[in-house]
């Protein structure tokens, strides 16, 4: 199970206030799209779920029970950036993923453990299409290359939530609907749930089960970080329609207009 409730969250640095009064329940399994503005505490939101950032109020849970305040394994990550050992190939640093989970304070497995994680890593590795290239370093791999590999590694941990941070926003067009096409598949066959921060409205309604908008809905010109962002729109993309969230409501069907006599 992986179900994330998030409960009565404010998130505060001195006077500013960046996210007040959140509450999402996240169903294990679904694939939550996050957008909204520049600024508006979506990559934090998603540093909370991590265990990066702490909130100032209120509690995340994990399955009922707290989230840890710092990354475990029940947690995988993708960053924009690449976040890959750019000295180890792309077999290694698959393996690394494997090693640091099992043994975290050697970073290392021998015998019949390594020999495990090195199976279990060809098997990402051809999940992710990366078979060809698993003797490469990551210089010598394209941006969506290198991004099916940071996928492949943050995977190795087996993690029950998967968190994307724009991940393919440094990609091109062609690249990115590739990297669509793989992860949707993944995460379908893999029951994880997943969060995605994103700009790209498209690629959110995509990839999707859930698309969850977060803003700031009260401004004070006196005051700019008086008010934070909270949830404006949430649309469950397995429903009909959109789900009523702080007074939004879906608007009327048109009427058809009747002559009168």
């Amino acid at each position: 199970m992986s179900a994330i409730s998030v409960r009565n969250v404010w998130v505060e640095f001195g006077d500013q206030v960046v996210i007040e009064n959140l509450n999402l329940e996240i169903a294990s399994g679904s694939f939550v799209s996050v957008v909204g503005p520049s600024g508006c505490g979506k990559s934090t939101f998603l540093r909370m779920v991590l265990g990066q950032d702490r909130p100032t109020r209120g509690a995340l849970l994990l399955d009922g029970r707290p989230l840890r305040d710092e990354p475990d394994a029940d947690r995988g990550v993708v960053f924009q950036r690449y976040s890959v050992f750019p000295h180890m190939t792309v077999l290694a640093n698959v393996v690394a993923g494997y090693e640091f989970a099992q043994s975290p304070l050697l970073g290392r497995l021998f015998g019949r453990a390594k020999r495990q994680a090195v199976e279990k890593a060809e098997e990402l590795i051809e999940a992710v299409g990366l078979a060809a290239h698993r003797h490469k370093y990551p210089l010598a791999l394209s941006g969506g290359m290198q991004q099916r590999l940071a996928i492949a590694q943050a995977l190795a941990k087996d993690p029950k939530i998967l968190l994307l941070d724009e991940p393919f926003g440094a990609l091109d067009p062609g690249t990115r609907a590739q990297m669509h096409a793989l992860l949707k598949p993944l995460w379908a066959r893999l029951g994880m749930t997943v969060i995605m921060v994103t700009h790209d409205l498209r690629e959110a309604f995509g990839l999707g089960t859930r698309v969850v908008a977060f803003d700031k809905v009260r401004h004070d010109p006196q005051a700019p970080g008086r008010f934070g962002a909270r949830v404006t729109y949430d649309l469950d993309l397995t429903r009909e329609g959109p789900v009523p969230v702080l007074g939004f409501q879906k608007p009327p069907a048109p009427q058809p207009l009747v002559a009168s006599d």
